[in-house]
């Protein structure tokens, strides 16, 4: 699935004038304008607003593949408040800005999976909350072209993590914080990668941040952005030395010892494989 649309380009073969066939308002010089009804050599289909030979205002273009944009157009292309619905069953609602999805929108991916926030050049970019269907999980927070960068939430069925993400992955100081009332302070670690001399060419495999606790405590209120250390000396604190164990408690039920795992729930059991590709990786949305 993808959130980058391609469909902008094939809807240009209006540019010139009197192109495919036409049915509507004229202006003085014998160019669109108004409102009007058009079908292309290609197949698809605009109804709506024109002016000076060019789709601007409110209107409807049907692609010839079944993808349906509805909404404002300035200048043949996607400008203001519009939705669009894919071939695939996904659709986005929102703003967009010279044909891409730029300002606030929704996008509701053809899994079930939905995004709410920031888009900056028809990519999640600035604060916005992704909601996995098949888990009810849902990341809150920062986005960076497409991919979870910056403070964040990560709330499950039973506990949730604050804390920063980099590249998609969490790294630095957080907490996970538990329904019944506690929280475990730690930080997510990079694992130093072995070098072997026969492999120096080789590019290093991507290694998965690994969890580190420091402590349990009573619940404390905490921010990301003020990158504090683990409060050592909070009252009610058990550190590690006094052996107390530290589990997490999944969205199934069951424990385990929290890692990066929690952050992708497409990755736990095999569930929803494919769901959320596209918050590490650019991939084009099917267009016209």
């Amino acid at each position: 699935m993808s959130d980058l649309g391609s469909e902008e380009g094939d809807e240009s073969g209006e540019a010139g004038a009197d192109i495919g066939e036409y049915e509507g308002d004229r202006n003085s010089e014998g160019e669109r304008h108004g409102f009007g009804k058009a079908r292309l050599p290609n197949g698809d289909t605009y109804e709506g607003e024109y002016k000076h030979g060019l789709r601007s205002g409110r209107g409807t273009y049907r692609f010839k593949n079944g993808a349906l944009y509805t909404g404002d157009y300035l200048e043949n292309k996607k400008h203001g408040k519009g939705v669009f619905f894919y071939p695939d069953g996904s659709k986005y609602a929102g703003d967009w800005m010279h044909d891409q999805r730029q300002g606030y929108g929704e996008y509701l991916y053809a899994n079930g999976d939905t995004y709410t926030g920031e888009w900056a050049d028809n990519k999640r970019h600035g604060q916005g909350t992704y909601v996995y269907k098949d888990t009810g999980s849902k990341y809150v927070g920062a986005w960076v072209n497409g991919i979870q960068e910056g403070p964040a939430e990560l709330i499950h069925l039973n506990h949730r993590f604050k804390g920063r993400f980099l590249n998609g992955k969490p790294l630095g100081p957080g907490k996970f914080i538990f329904d019944m009332g506690c929280e475990q302070h730690g930080e997510y670690i990079e694992p130093e990668q072995e070098k072997e001399e026969e492999e120096e060419d080789e590019p290093p495999l991507p290694v998965e941040p690994k969890w580190k606790a420091s402590e349990i405590t009573k619940l404390t209120p905490w921010s990301p952005h003020e990158e504090e250390p683990a409060p050592r000396e909070a009252e009610g604190a058990v550190t590690e030395e006094e052996k107390i164990p530290s589990v997490t408690v999944t969205a199934e039920g069951g424990g385990h010892e929290p890692s990066s795992e929690d952050f992708n729930p497409a990755s736990n059991g095999g569930e929803g494989e494919g769901r959320e590709e596209e918050v590490n990786q650019e991939i084009t949305d099917l267009g016209g």
